[in-house]
C-alpha cells in the first residue's frame, strides 16, 4: 500500500470509529456520576463522620483543595449548562460572600484545626462579576490561618468584560498564578446567538496584562458544535488564539441538553452544526493546535511542554476531579457555594443549589449539603481504574482484578477497533484511543450506568 493510500485508509477507518462512538456518555470528572449516585442513605450528619475520617487518613498531612462556586453573571450565556444567577444588583455579593466564609467555618469546626490548602479554584458563574475588594474579603478570610503548600495551585475563571487590572493585582497577592480566561469563539455571528461577546482585543490586552503583573499559566476555553459555528469561522478563531499563546486550551464539545438548561432553547437544533459538521470541527481544532505546538492532554485539554499540566500529565501525576483536570493531586475537595460538589475520595456531597435556599441553610447553622453519595468498595475500584485512564492513559488490571465479565467483554470490543490494548495485569489506551474515545473507555466501567440500563440523557461527543 503506498503512503497516500495507507494516510487515506487511516483517515477514513478514524471517521468511522469516530461515527461508531459518537454516543451520549458523561464526561467523568467523578464515579459514579452524579445522575446515578445512591442517595438513598445520605444525609449531613453522615457526610461530616465521612469528612472527618477523610481528613484524618488523608487531607491532614496531603492537603486539601477548595472549590469555591460564585454564580452571579451579568448576562445569561445561553450555551451555558452552569449553575448561574443573572443579575446585575452588586448588593448580592456581601450577603453571598457572608455565607461562604460562614460554610468554610462549620468545615474548620468540624475538621478541628485549619487544614493545608494545596489548591484554590474560583468558578462560576463569573468571579469576576464581585468587585476587586469583596474579592480581597474573601480570600483573606479563607486563608487566614491557613498553611499554604509551597507548590499550591490558585486559579480563577474570569470574563474578559469585566476582569480589571484591580481584579489580576489582588488574586496575584495572594498567590494566585492561573487565569481561565472564557472565550468559546470569536466569530460575532457565533457571539451574538448565544450571547457571549468579547472582542479579540480586550482578550489580548487581558492576557498581556496578566503576563505583565505575573501570571505563569494562562488556559482559554473553547467550544464546538456551538450554533452557526462553521469549519472556516472555528479555523480563524483558533488561528487568533494561538497568536496569543495560552499556556493551556480546553478545547471541548458543546452539550446540548435543552431539557434541563431552558437557556438553550433559545436556539433550535436547526441553528447546531450537523453531526459531520461538529466532527470536522474538532478534527480541524486538534489538527491546527497540535501543529502550534499544543500537545494533547486526557480528554479536551491541550498544553505547552512549558506549563505545569503538561510537566504532571507527563511524569503520570495528573488528577481529574469536579474541577477538571489538575496537576495537583488531593483526596480532600471540599466545595463551598451554592452547587458546589465536595469529594473526600470515600463520599460525594452537592450543596443546595439555589442562593437564596442556601445562604438561608447556613445562616441557620446547617450544612447546605442535600444531595450526595457514599461509595461502595466497587465504587471505589471502579473510581480507580477510571481515574487513570482519563489521567495515565493506563490502569492495572492484575488478572483483571475482581472485574465482571460484562466489562472484560465491553473492553474486548473497544480492543478489536484499536482503542484499548488489554493484557492479564494492565490495559493500555492506544494513540487512537487517547483524547476522542476517553469517554467510551471509561463508560465501560461504568457499571451502574449499565446496570441501571439509564434512560438519563447525557450530551453527546
Amino acid at each position: 500500500m503506498s503512503l497516500i493510500s495507507s494516510m487515506v485508509f487511516k483517515e477514513n477507518n478514524l471517521a468511522t470509529l469516530i461515527q461508531k462512538y459518537n454516543v451520549p456518555c458523561p464526561r467523568y470528572t467523578s464515579y459514579p456520576t452524579v445522575p446515578f449516585w445512591d442517595n438513598k442513605d445520605f444525609n449531613a450528619k453522615a457526610w461530616k463522620q465521612q469528612v472527618q475520617q477523610s481528613f484524618i487518613k488523608n487531607g491532614h498531612e496531603d492537603g486539601i483543595s477548595l472549590y469555591i462556586h460564585l454564580p452571579y453573571c451579568e448576562s445569561l450565556c445561553t450555551y451555558c449548562g452552569c449553575n448561574t444567577r443573572i443579575t446585575v444588583n452588586h448588593a448580592v455579593e456581601i450577603p453571598y460572600i457572608n455565607a461562604l466564609l460562614e460554610e468554610w467555618e462549620m468545615y474548620k469546626r468540624l475538621l478541628g484545626k485549619n487544614p493545608k490548602i494545596k489548591e484554590i479554584h474560583l468558578g462560576g458563574g463569573t468571579p469576576t462579576f464581585f468587585s476587586p475588594e469583596n474579592i480581597f474579603q474573601l480570600i483573606e478570610a479563607i486563608l487566614c490561618g491557613a498553611v499554604i503548600y509551597d507548590d499550591a495551585e490558585f486559579s480563577f475563571e474570569a470574563h474578559p468584560n469585566n476582569t480589571t487590572e484591580e481584579h489580576l493585582r489582588v488574586f496575584y497577592g495572594f498567590g494566585f498564578r492561573r487565569v481561565s480566561l472564557g472565550i468559546q469563539d470569536f466569530d460575532l455571528k457565533v457571539q451574538e446567538i448565544v450571547n457571549r461577546k468579547q472582542s479579540y482585543e480586550q482578550v489580548e490586552k487581558l492576557t498581556l496584562l496578566a503576563r505583565k503583573i505575573g501570571y505563569t499559566s494562562i488556559n482559554y476555553d473553547l467550544i464546538y458544535g456551538l450554533p452557526l459555528q462553521t469549519v472556516k469561522g472555528i479555523s480563524e478563531t483558533i488561528y487568533k488564539v494561538i497568536a496569543l499563546k495560552p499556556d493551556r486550551i480546553a478545547f471541548y464539545s458543546y452539550a446540548h441538553v435543552p431539557w434541563l438548561k431552558s437557556s438553550q432553547r433559545r436556539f433550535t437544533e436547526l441553528d447546531l452544526p450537523t453531526e459531520e459538521v461538529k466532527i470536522k470541527l474538532c478534527e480541524v481544532g486538534h489538527l491546527l493546535l497540535k501543529e502550534a505546538g499544543y500537545i494533547e492532554i486526557g480528554m479536551d485539554h491541550f498544553s505547552l511542554p512549558t506549563d505545569s499540566l503538561y510537566q504532571a500529565y507527563s511524569t503520570k501525576t495528573m488528577h481529574r476531579n469536579f474541577m477538571g483536570y489538575t496537576s495537583s493531586h488531593t483526596s480532600m475537595l471540599i466545595g463551598l457555594g451554592c452547587s458546589s460538589i465536595s469529594d473526600v475520595w470515600t463520599a460525594f456531597a452537592q450543596n443546595i443549589k439555589t442562593v437564596e435556599e442556601y445562604i438561608k441553610e447556613v445562616n441557620n447553622g446547617h450544612l447546605p449539603v442535600f444531595n450526595g453519595h457514599f461509595h461502595t468498595e466497587e465504587d471505589l475500584l471502579l473510581r480507580k481504574h477510571i481515574l487513570n485512564i482519563m489521567c495515565k492513559m493506563e490502569t492495572p488490571l492484575h488478572h483483571y482484578d475482581g472485574l465482571s465479565s460484562d466489562i472484560i467483554i465491553r473492553l474486548k470490543e473497544l480492543e478489536k477497533d484499536g482503542l484499548v490494548e488489554i493484557k492479564e495485569d494492565y490495559l493500555r489506551v492506544t494513540k487512537i484511543g487517547e483524547g476522542s474515545f476517553l469517554r467510551n473507555i471509561c463508560m465501560c466501567f461504568d457499571e451502574r450506568l449499565h446496570l441501571k440500563n439509564s434512560n438519563y440523557q447525557f450530551s453527546r461527543k
